[in-house]
């Protein structure tokens, strides 16, 4: 039987860093209002000439040379999404040319925040049954086109950059155990950003004056009842964690890693809390990069490995939880060596 390994893994984060001071000249919000209810100090903001294909290209290409592998080595490419480049084609086909690939499957997946997650369980199922040997996976977001940031309650909340994965089917035991994953979509109404036809950025609207509900009508802004969110968010979670454990028979004790998705400190503390687990032991870049949506786990899991503290034999749990609703878990029995002088 072959599992799914993760052999390389990579990250991209865009230069400009937008801290919680430069939001206070943008809406009236202030750093400690944003860092007691959020976590969150600063997130990195994409490149007016940049495109969300070009950090995810970015991500692939550090996680393809760690895996000392190349792009003619992989045998399909998906790109978890929520702000494509373009509504068609999809933004895996842009990366797949900009790292010189051809001819191998590539698509994107859209389950926001959860993207990742779910499409690490759609990689690993395709591995097992013999349809791929390997699978380049990315979380890429240009989160900041899609908030209207004349909205204090959201833009404080989303940052860009993307993450990578490559996932290699071995007969050797270990690397991804297993998923759960769900959606409910009669919550779509509390976490939604409708029909985006353009894009808007926090510099046109500082420096240019944009009145976002004219200027930059048609624009995706996203919309979110927080309070609702975090209730939902808190209890899915708790629930998925749950599952997960009862399913592959382990208990909180063995787990050694939780990467969660970075939303929302309160919301990592309240999962923390259910799997009876030290801070210490779960993964966090909220703080500095704020919600990246598909590309927060996996950017998560790459510092967290590039720190040297991933080791084989580890068992670690990723979640998140996304608009839609859509949630879910993947647990990984790591077998990758720790990382050391970039290899």
């Amino acid at each position: 039987m072959m599992h799914s390994h993760i052999v390389g893994i990579g990250g991209y984060l865009p230069e400009r860093i937008m801290t919680n001071h430069d939001l206070e000249k943008i809406v009236d919000t202030s750093d400690s209002w944003i860092r007691e209810r959020t976590g969150i100090s600063r997130r990195h903001i994409i490149g007016r000439e940049q495109a969300t294909s070009d950090m995810a290209a970015a991500a692939a290409r550090q996680a393809l040379a760690d895996a000392g592998l190349t792009i003619n080595d992989i045998d399909a490419l998906i790109v978890a999404t929520t702000t494509p480049d373009m509504i068609f084609p999809s933004t895996a086909t842009i990366v797949q040319s900009k790292l010189d690939g051809k001819d191998f499957p590539a698509w994107d997946i859209q389950a926001v925040c959860s993207g990742f997650v779910y499409g690490l369980a759609h990689a690993d199922c395709m591995i097992r049954a013999g349809m791929f040997r390997r699978v380049l996976l990315i979380g890429s977001e240009a989160m900041s086109r899609i908030v209207d940031w004349t909205d204090r309650t959201t833009c404080v909340l989303f940052g860009d950059g993307a993450g990578a994965v490559v996932l290699e089917g071995r007969e050797q035991e270990g690397g991804v155990v297993g998923s759960v994953l769900h959606a409910d979509g009669a919550y779509r109404d509390l976490l939604k950003a409708e029909h985006a036809h353009g894009h808007a950025s926090p510099d046109s609207f500082h420096r240019e004056g944009i009145d976002f509900a004219t200027d930059a009508a048609g624009i995706a802004a996203v919309e979110m009842k927080g309070n609702e969110v975090f209730r939902v968010a808190v209890t899915k979670l708790g629930e998925v964690v749950n599952e997960i454990l009862q399913r592959y028979e382990l208990e909180d004790k063995d787990i050694d890693w939780l990467i969660p998705h970075q939303a929302n400190i309160r919301i990592i503390q309240a999962t923390a809390r259910k799997l009876g687990m030290d801070m210490q032991r779960v993964a966090q870049t909220v703080k500095d990069h704020g919600n990246t949506s598909s590309a927060s786990v996996p950017l998560a899991l790459n510092e967290l490995y590039r720190s040297g503290q991933l080791q084989p034999g580890q068992t670690i749990l990723l979640e998140a939880f996304a608009g839609g609703f859509a949630w879910g878990a993947n647990l990984i029995k790591w077998t990758k060596q720790g990382f050391s002088n970039g290899t």
